[in-house]
């Protein structure tokens, strides 16, 4: 059967106290989804929000929490990864992603749908090598599955965005990695909410990776050079030196913004990769953003509008 389905399930919802989470359930609840969160903390849950959904308190990590969480649901997001650098986070991530898959599939589960990092062929930095194998996990559960890969997300409370917005502020003049010069595709945050919620009308058999961005290609630094004008700051002087590792990066940004070193290790990790993509099919298959994709300083200004 291949068949789109467009008609209202019941949704759950991992990581709903985190950004994208937070953000995607009050979008399933317009169009008409069942929504059901699981969460270690329900106190965190947003206000505007928590009194419409049902809430499992349990843990990713127990299986019994997960086969509760998952009864009768149809449509699963799972919306968990490990950005604070601590421990084996790739093997805690790899198993993570095997549980639920598992539990996934005896509950009968008709679709999960994940958000993974835009990355290119060949060797990848830890951090998005192991989103990449999240997103290959899921997707042999056994339970279709669709895979959005995005680059930077464009938004107020975006952990990249964040970086982005206070190194840009704080450092007029700055000495940076020579990877500052890597092509990025950016994306919206409202874009990246269309695709992920529109990707629960998809035909029943997809199970596949989606390369989602913006429409616009820019460098690391091109980005910074837009946030600067579009906010009123002075033009940065940007330097790029060969000799700033990855490691020392995340340590600079750490030292210069409120972003933590923990997170941003990973952050700056994938950014020695250049990350463009390679099809926009998922847009063909649900369609674009209303309106289409939100350039990158619409973006910009929309973010700083709602900070």
């Amino acid at each position: 059967m291949n068949d789109a389905t467009d008609t209202p399930r019941r949704a759950l919802v991992t990581g709903a106290t985190g950004y994208i989470g937070g953000l995607v359930v009050p979008l399933l609840l317009e169009r008409g989804h069942t929504v059901r969160v699981l969460t270690r903390s329900p106190d965190k849950l947003p206000d505007e929000w928590s009194g419409r959904v049902e809430v499992t308190e349990g843990d990713a990590t127990e299986p019994s929490d997960l086969a509760r969480a998952l009864d009768g649901v149809e449509l699963a997001y799972y919306l968990i990864h490990s950005m604070d650098g601590s421990g084996d986070f790739v093997e805690r991530d790899r198993r993570l992603a095997r549980e639920f898959g598992r539990a996934a599939r005896e509950a009968g589960v008709g679709r999960i749908v994940y958000l993974s990092g835009l990355h290119p062929q060949g060797k990848l930095s830890k951090h998005l090598a192991s989103r990449v194998e999240v997103g290959e996990i899921l997707m042999a559960s056994g339970v279709p599955t669709a895979v959005l890969q995005a680059a930077t997300v464009i938004g107020s409370g975006s952990a990249s965005f964040e970086m982005l917005r206070h190194l840009t502020k704080r450092l007029p003049v700055m000495v940076a990695p020579k990877w500052l010069k890597n092509r990025i595709q950016p994306i919206g945050i409202d874009d990246v909410l269309h695709y992920l919620v529109s990707a629960a009308e998809l035909p029943r058999d997809v199970n596949r990776t989606f390369d989602i961005g913006g429409p616009d290609v820019l460098t690391y630094k091109a980005m910074m050079q837009g946030f600067a004008e579009e906010t009123g700051l002075a033009h940065r002087l940007i330097v790029t030196v060969p000799v700033l590792t990855p490691w020392l990066a995340s340590h600079w940004v750490g030292l210069v913004t409120p972003v933590d070193a923990g997170v941003a290790k990973p952050l700056v990790g994938s950014l020695v990769h250049e990350v463009v993509c390679q099809e926009s099919d998922l847009g063909e298959l649900v369609g674009v953003p209303p309106g289409g994709p939100t350039p990158y300083r619409q973006a910009v200004r929309e973010a700083v509008a709602h900070s």
